[in-house]
């Protein structure tokens, strides 16, 4: 079914008469153009009444349209205007023609192949005179009556540049499951698969001590005992244990006794309580009421389950709390910031987690913007700091510059309500073709002093004018 894009009503005024261009004599109004499965219907209205020709003159008039930007161009059917005696001919032969000077408006379609490039063309009359018999007079001067256009939005993408952080500060951590005979506090490396949890410790640490880029500012390691056994006595192991895994890094590094810091958790409730939760244990609900009462002392907690629910508590005693008695290391250090471009890119493609939010924008700003390397550094930059507001508000401009709509949306969820982040879902709504939603963003924006967003709000404001669907043809009045 074909779809009417727009037609638009336009008053032409009559433009005076002229002895090198008589054409300029002729009506139009109420252009019209339809776009359907491929062709391009052309209306309009024809007045000849004020048209002076001799009698035995003619015009061949042909419809055109004319892009903007190129040399292409659509020939319409032709019609014929004749002066009175070359009228009477026609009427005789019965060709179709029309009379100049008659008063009734001539209702003209015709219908030709479409073309993308219509969108930015001119609706022209072009004319060829002459005489009786088809006796070429020569051609008239063409007579512009009409620009078609269709109302596009065209984003124009706003990238916030970050701060400049004065210290890149990071932190690494992770959780090692030393194991020690029951009741001790001293470590074995070679003790059941100590050596692989020691090692995990060992690599983390050397991933940043390593490194001439980092200076590690501190060490800090928690220690955890299990909810078996006395509490107190879970105090000492915990305690001791966490002191003997600081003495025996130590040992390895020779770090100033003030960078490490230790601290412990006697019994590691919470964990147990979280797998408890997520677990399909009978009587979960049951065993987690009394986890959970922290009125209960922690002995009796341990001691009640265990009562009430042996079968479980065996369970969980074998498969479980093992798990509970860990040391939780973290490491806080600071990376020194790169100060020549050259030195940025070179860390962009090597260690990209070392560089700030800024450092990635000024490696941005060097690219081609919509370039695939542009779009791959805020890409980057948003997987090193995927919850930064920043960091995704950049990263959903590159996404919709690519198209990728989708990612875009993710994007922005996550980009915070700074006024450039509702400008930006503007545009996201307004490539998703929901303009009155877009229409919404930007007058936000724009009351937010968004510098782009009044245009940008003019802009599908337009597009909602003519049917709201992006693709509405205009004809624009001269």
């Amino acid at each position: 079914m074909k779809k009417l894009l727009s037609t638009v009503i336009v008053a032409i005024a009559a433009l005076a008469a002229s002895a090198s261009n008589p054409i300029d004599n002729i009506k139009i109004d109420n252009i019209g153009v339809i776009r359907s499965e491929g062709n391009i219907a052309l209306s309009m209205n024809i007045d000849l009444s004020a048209l002076d020709l001799k009698s035995t003159n003619e015009y061949v008039i042909t419809p055109v349209i004319r892009s903007s930007e190129t040399d292409d161009s659509i020939a319409f059917e032709p019609f014929v205007v004749s002066g009175r005696n070359l009228w009477y001919i026609h009427q005789r032969q019965n060709n179709p023609a029309f009379r100049a000077g008659q008063k009734d408006i001539i209702e003209y379609k015709s219908v030709a192949p479409d073309y993308a490039w219509v969108d930015n063309s001119k609706v022209i009359l072009s004319a060829q005179a002459q005489g009786c018999c088809k006796a070429p007079l020569g051609p008239v001067e063409p007579e512009e009556v009409g620009h078609i256009y269709i109302p596009r939005f065209k984003p124009q993408f706003n990238y916030i540049q970050p701060v400049a952080d004065s210290v890149k500060e990071r932190h690494i951590e992770g959780r090692a499951y030393v194991d020690f005979p029951v009741n001790l506090i001293t470590i074995y490396p070679d003790y059941r698969r100590n050596s692989i949890e020691l090692s995990k410790i060992i690599a983390t640490i050397d991933s940043v001590k390593n490194d001439s880029d980092i200076t590690i500012r501190a060490i800090s390691i928690k220690g955890f005992a299990s909810p078996e056994g006395p509490y107190n006595n879970n105090i000492r192991l915990a305690k001791g244990r966490t002191e003997a895994l600081k003495t025996y890094i130590n040992n390895l590094y020779k770090f100033d006794q003030k960078l490490i810091s230790t601290s412990y958790e006697p019994e590691d409730w919470e964990g147990l309580i979280e797998y408890v939760k997520g677990s399909n244990l009978t009587n979960r609900e049951a065993i987690l009421a009394i986890a959970t009462n922290n009125k209960i002392e922690p002995d009796a907690r341990n001691t009640r389950i265990q009562r009430e629910f042996p079968d479980q508590y065996a369970f969980l005693l074998a498969n479980v709390y093992p798990g509970l008695r860990h040391s939780d290391y973290r490491i806080d250090y600071n990376i020194r910031s790169y100060t020549s471009i050259e030195e940025i890119l070179a860390v962009l493609n090597t260690a990209p987690q070392k560089l700030s939010l800024s450092e990635f924008y000024r490696a941005a700003a060097t690219m081609e913007p919509g370039s695939d390397e542009y779009n791959e550094v805020f890409e980057t930059a948003v997987r090193m700091y995927p919850n930064d507001p920043v960091a995704n508000l950049n990263a959903a401009n590159t996404a919709m510059a690519a198209g990728n709509l989708t990612a875009a949306k993710r994007y922005l969820d996550r980009a915070g309500d700074d006024p450039t982040a509702i400008y930006a879902r503007g545009i996201l709504a307004a490539l998703q073709s929901d303009y009155n939603e877009a229409a919404g963003f930007f007058a936000q924006a724009a009351r937010l002093k968004v510098a782009d967003a009044p245009a940008a709000l003019q802009s599908v404001q337009q597009i909602l004018k003519y049917d709201g669907d992006g693709s509405s043809i205009v004809i624009k009045e001269y």
